[in-house]
């Protein structure tokens, strides 16, 4: 495969598998042990050697960079110098809804999304999911989000949980560019079937973002997207986080491999209970 397959949010080329940030920042949902563990392992160098994996294998996309965090922000500028790519950089604002959406502390979010270079910027499912009514059937305020999105030259779009978010965004022709929207073989934190899902993905106007493919850790890699490569649309989007540089190997490797319709990819974990399993002309 020639350069990873890219699809395009309105003007703006991106990867088709993109770099999450729950596992650099310390978001594992499992345990706060595991979120501590995360906090304490990852630094500047870290995500950066993760982040080179992606880039170089032509992914050269992140979800989840954030202002208040320099040292993820320094990682992908590192990351940038050591591939010689851009890095495509989106964010999710947390806006504060306690006034109007267009107060000036909203701004200065939105103006720090755009300091550190947000191509696409789609506030958080805890804005989104705030501000959707299920009696009118609109995201309420999200016009307003996505023109002062637009005014600091970021795409707009909507991150969320909801299933309802995509369905009325697209029938209100909200001015957005893609949305995010959680998927995933197990199930995992989404709130009606995965066939419901599956049918809003297919039925959305927008590119889709998915988030959550490995369900947090409770799917092994090769189950995880490989479902979810087969059941997405072409220009649809996979976002998954890694730990180490070799989980980044693995899962671009798995990603071609079912991409390509190929054999198993990478090798295998072995223990002992598995000797037996030895292939003799490996």
């Amino acid at each position: 495969m020639a350069g990873f397959p890219r699809t395009r949010i309105e003007n703006l080329s991106v990867p088709r598998l993109i770099a999450g940030t729950n596992w650099f920042l310390g978001y594992s949902h499992q345990t706060k042990a595991r979120d501590r563990f995360i906090q304490a392992y990852q630094s500047r160098e870290r995500l950066a050697d993760i982040l080179e994996v992606f880039m170089a294998a032509g992914c050269d996309a992140i979800y989840g960079v954030r202002p208040e965090s320099p040292a993820l922000n320094d990682a992908v500028k590192d990351a940038e110098d050591r591939t010689g790519r851009q890095c495509v950089r989106m964010g999710t604002p947390h806006l504060n809804l306690a006034g109007p959406i267009d107060a000036d502390a909203n701004k200065k979010t939105l103006d720090g999304f755009a300091k550190i270079g947000c191509h696409v910027c789609l506030p958080h499912q805890a804005t989104t999911d705030v501000l959707l009514d299920r009696r009118s059937k609109t995201i309420r305020d999200m016009d307003a989000v996505a023109a002062m999105t637009r005014e600091r030259g970021m795409i707009p779009g909507l991150s969320t949980h909801m299933p309802e978010t995509i369905i009325y965004a697209d029938a209100t022709n909200l001015d957005v560019g893609t949305y995010i929207q959680i998927y995933n073989a197990a199930g995992f934190l989404m709130q009606v079937e995965i066939d419901w899902i599956h049918r809003i993905i297919w039925r959305a106007k927008k590119p889709v973002m998915t988030i959550k493919p490995l369900a947090a850790g409770r799917l092994p890699p090769l189950v995880g997207l490989s479902f979810s490569w087969a059941t997405l649309r072409p220009q649809d989007m996979i976002i998954v986080g890694c730990l180490t540089p070799d989980e980044a190997r693995e899962v671009i490797d798995i990603s071609v491999a079912q991409l390509e319709g190929k054999g198993p990819a990478g090798e295998l974990q072995k223990t002992r209970s598995k000797m037996s399993l030895e292939y003799t002309n490996d």
